[in-house]
């Protein structure tokens, strides 16, 4: 994920005070309470976390081993019900069925961009593991409307087809942020489920706004989701890194974050994977330096706070 030009937002629209309550006020918090809540809200444990594939001095190409992917999922497993993964191939494939084995559910992707052949060799796979019982979920494509490497219209096509090829009762959908489900209404037409992606801090939001914010880009998303479920499919913050605006990437800011985004969704019910388990080197050239500080865990797979 990252910046969405043209995307604004007043500040004055917004709130400190969350909705429904649910929003924690760090004001008095110290560090050592701060990282207390974050611990205790992580061992409550989550819905789902997104899987971070890719240890330092790899990157997307390359091929993961499954020992790799295993060590990682025996990680996660006690904090999460769900994982998510981005892609159905070059090791990623290991990713559901080990997800499986240790009693995960599992929302796959298969990475759609402009690149034909390394397409169908994603929606072959995604329809192989769906057929096979590895999916819960099937997300076909990830963004590639944003970065606009495939038109609505091939990617609706390899939607309907991975919804022809799988069992009924798999939910079929395409991941991107929130709002392109209002200005593409035959993506919710063709979705079983709506995928929805919301990060404040790409909208240059200050956390203390953040969860509000989140709240309104959920809100849309469901607006235009004709009554199917939304998933909000990514939501975190960085704990280092640039500056976006008035989006500050710390240890503290992502602490707060992931509280108060686990207690609104646990408080109403909402289905949320944050991004992501663990740090990735190889995403400082896609975001600068800020894209390698998303995790729960720092790159070494150690827990940060």
């Amino acid at each position: 994920m990252s910046y969405r030009e043209g995307k604004v937002f007043h500040l004055d629209e917004l709130e400190q005070k969350p909705d429904k309550g649910v929003g924690v006020f760090f004001d008095k918090s110290n560090e050592d309470e701060l990282k207390e809540l974050w611990r205790k809200t992580l061992m409550s444990g989550m819905h789902g976390i997104c899987f971070s594939m890719y240890e330092d001095s790899q990157k997307p190409g390359d091929t993961i081993s499954e020992a790799q992917v295993e060590r990682r999922i025996k990680i996660l497993k006690p904090y999460t019900n769900w994982i998510r993964s981005f892609s159905c191939i070059e090791g990623n494939e290991h990713i559901p069925i080990l997800a499986k084995k240790y009693g995960l559910k599992t929302l796959v992707g298969a990475w759609l961009s402009d690149d034909k052949d390394k397409n169908e060799e994603e929606i072959e796979a995604l329809i192989q593991m769906a057929n096979e019982g590895y999916v819960d979920i099937a997300a076909v494509g990830n963004e590639v409307l944003y970065r606009k490497e495939l038109t609505l219209e091939e990617l609706l096509a390899y939607m309907k087809r991975v919804r022809k090829a799988i069992p009924s009762h798999i939910d079929v959908g395409y991941v991107d942020a929130y709002y392109e489900f209002s200005v593409h209404p035959e993506l919710v037409e063709n979705s079983d489920v709506i995928l929805s992606n919301c990060y404040p801090f790409w909208e240059g939001c200050p956390e203390e706004y953040a969860l509000n914010h989140m709240q309104q880009m959920y809100g849309q998303a469901m607006a235009a989701a004709n009554g199917k479920k939304v998933i909000i499919t990514e939501a975190g913050w960085p704990s280092k890194g640039e500056a976006f605006k008035g989006s500050i990437p710390s240890e503290a800011n992502a602490m707060k974050y992931f509280i108060n985004s686990q207690r609104w969704a646990k408080a109403t019910n909402i289905e949320l994977f944050y991004f992501s388990s663990f740090d990735e080197s190889w995403k400082v050239g896609p975001e600068g330096e800020v894209g390698a500080y998303w995790g729960l865990w720092d790159k070494t797979e150690t827990l940060k706070f």
